[in-house]
């Protein structure tokens, strides 16, 4: 039998300019990418494993998931899939099937479903909806208090720090007072926030943080961090009966060979990164700025933006697709012929984008684009 060939090359992607927020904060940096090549195998990391993976010493997982803890500031942290598996996880551990989760309006997809794989039922904090979409700590108030003169136990809180429509950042510590006043322990979902900027769970009230590797934390996909307080740990941590080494909600072992291998490589790069998070916000509104003087381009979402993923509203470039010959794909297509990837083809009316991780003038190169395809087709959006 015959076999496809499935080689791959995305070197000429590489050399592209990517506006993808899903791909932004996941760049490898020179070390993570020799640490790819050396790790590739699947078991790569398990030449010395006495049986759990958070143990390992060689290569030094157990000293690397200590050094991911004291960053994200839990007292434990695990190496999961992604974030879904830690979300997962923690709702497996503390809920069972009929109980209720609150979590934000602008909640990912993936904590519905790790909500609806547990059987919970999930009751949703509205947000203010057109043009900001805000989510805040009042509304967690009113809704728990809601659901208690309800008579309705809630067994956890989740918040989405980050959402991955409007970029919009909420007040985790604010949202986490609330939940703790409440009784009930809260979750936070830092896919797009843990490795892009400063998380701290004690100071924040967070029982439970999960974050992206792939998706924030310069690390190959798939892999995600799990952090947990001490009050939780028995729980959530918990051996089996069968093999005690084990930990039954990590299933045993979570991420072997290279996502784990690059996200160790990576860490020295994130926390030093996270350092300089005011200059990401600073170059994400310097974008917004530029790309409204183009008429009818308007950011949606909290103002001004304290995230590097924006959401646009495009109209202007809507009707230029109304007219040209290509239809929807002649933005896409303009932009790929100036290097620049990451709005999705036939996508104009509105999109996402983030310029995370370059530098000043390579931004100003970016919003100078979206301007001069702007004007050579200004005629068409009439």
């Amino acid at each position: 039998m015959e076999c496809q060939d499935y080689s791959l090359n995305r070197q000429t992607e590489r050399e592209n300019l990517n506006l993808n927020p899903l791909q932004r904060g996941g760049v490898l940096p020179p070390e993570s990418r020799e640490a790819l090549y050396e790790f590739s195998d699947g078991y790569s990391v398990c030449d010395y494993c006495a049986g759990r993976l958070d143990q390992i010493s060689k290569p030094s997982i157990n000293s690397f998931l200590e050094d991911m803890a004291n960053f994200i500031q839990v007292d434990h942290a695990r190496s999961v899939h992604g974030a879904r598996e830690g979300k997962f996880a923690v709702m497996h551990a503390l809920c069972r099937p009929g109980d209720t989760v609150v979590m934000d309006g602008n909640a990912h997809y993936t904590s519905h479903l790790a909500a609806e794989r547990n059987g919970l039922n999930i009751v949703e904090v509205p947000s203010s909806g057109e043009p900001e979409y805000r989510v805040d700590a009042e509304g967690y108030h009113e809704t728990l208090d809601e659901l208690n003169d309800r008579g309705e136990d809630v067994s956890l809180v989740l918040l989405t720090h980050v959402d991955g429509d409007y970029g919009n950042v909420t007040d985790a510590r604010a949202v986490g007072k609330v939940a703790h006043d409440a009784g009930i322990p809260f979750l936070l979902n830092c896919a797009y926030s843990m490795g892009r900027m400063p998380i701290d769970a004690k100071g924040w009230n967070v029982d439970f943080a999960v974050g992206s590797g792939h998706k924030s934390m310069a690390a190959s996909g798939p892999i995600g961090i799990l952090g947990v307080q001490e009050e939780w740990a028995d729980l959530v941590l918990k051996r089996s009966s069968l093999h005690q080494v084990k930990e039954v909600e990590m299933l045993g072992c979570t991420s072997r060979g290279a996502p784990i291998a690059t996200l160790m490589a990576s860490l020295p790069h994130i926390i030093n990164r996270v350092k300089h998070w005011d200059v990401e916000v600073e170059k994400s509104r310097y974008f917004v700025s530029e790309m409204e003087k183009i008429s009818g381009v308007r950011q949606i979402g909290v103002r001004p933006t304290e995230h590097d993923l924006v959401r646009f509203e495009t109209p202007f470039f809507h009707r230029i697709a109304a007219k040209h010959p290509r239809k929807g794909f002649y933005l896409y297509e303009e932009l790929k012929k100036r290097n620049i990837v990451g709005i999705k083809r036939g996508q104009t009316q509105w999109f996402k984008c983030s310029v995370y991780g370059y530098s000043q003038e390579q931004v100003h190169y970016i919003a100078h684009s979206f301007a001069e395809i702007a004007n050579k087709y200004g005629e068409m959006a009439d």
